[in-house]
């Protein structure tokens, strides 16, 4: 029995054109565009997920080959099972799971792809370990890596741990992609929900700096009046 082509087989079920069409559009697709090039089937992630569930005994070599494809399903699928399986491993797997994530970057290359993963997978196995790695894909040319650097936070953020996102948010005042403007908001934000004069203190020296999107993100749960003067301050 070959559990990957059983797993293919159930998605080819499930595909539906007219979602397609409209994920493609979504997750911008066409030329130039972020997911340039990227081929939806048209599953939603609720019917990826009961597909997870099945298929979470898949062998690592099989999820390779899922993950290294031009259909998104099959990666988000991939990734997930990945996640399922660092989750129930031992430290050998995790290891094994955090290298093998980032050795395929290239196949992590859309935004739910690695929101849906990497605090998960990389935040996770960085938690009570150095995460110097982070400070390297923050630097990365490639914008999927850079925010994979970013979304991996969440993990410490939720532990109280925030030097990690307020350093990286520093070096990333000037990229150039909305994308990360809108995750390092978001980051920012989620210190704010736990330590708000930690935010406003980063915003106190980099506000005048940052892009106006990123600014916006990070101050969404402040009361009207402050935002309203903080953007007007900017």
């Amino acid at each position: 029995m070959n559990r990957l082509e059983d797993l293919k087989k159930e998605l080819i079920k499930l595909a539906d054109p007219v979602k397609a069409a409209l994920l493609m559009r979504f997750f911008k697709t066409g030329p130039g565009e972020y997911g340039e090039g990227d081929i939806f089937l048209g599953i939603m992630v609720p019917q990826s997920r009961q597909l997870v569930r099945k298929f979470r005994d898949l062998e690592l070599r099989d999820i390779i080959k899922l993950l290294r494809t031009d259909i998104h399903e099959q990666r988000l699928i991939a990734l997930l099972i990945l996640v399922e399986k660092f989750e129930r491993g031992d430290e050998m797997k995790k290891k094994k799971i955090f290298d093998l994530y980032l050795k395929n970057t290239d196949y992590i290359n859309n935004w739910d792809l690695v929101d849906l993963t990497a605090p998960k997978i990389v935040g996770a196995y960085l938690l009570n370990r150095p995460r110097m790695i982070l400070y390297k894909l923050v630097r990365s040319r490639m914008l999927w890596e850079r925010r994979i650097a970013v979304l991996a936070t969440a993990t410490f953020i939720r532990e109280g741990q925030f030097d990690d996102i307020l350093l990286l948010s520093e070096k990333l005042l000037a990229d150039k992609h909305d994308l990360m403007h809108k995750a390092v908001g978001w980051m920012l934000r989620e210190v704010g929900k736990r330590d708000e004069k930690i935010l406003e203190v980063f915003l106190e020296k980099f506000s005048k700096r940052m892009p106006r999107t990123m600014l916006r993100y990070s101050i969404e749960k402040f009361p009207q009046e402050k935002r309203k003067r903080i953007l007007n301050n900017k």
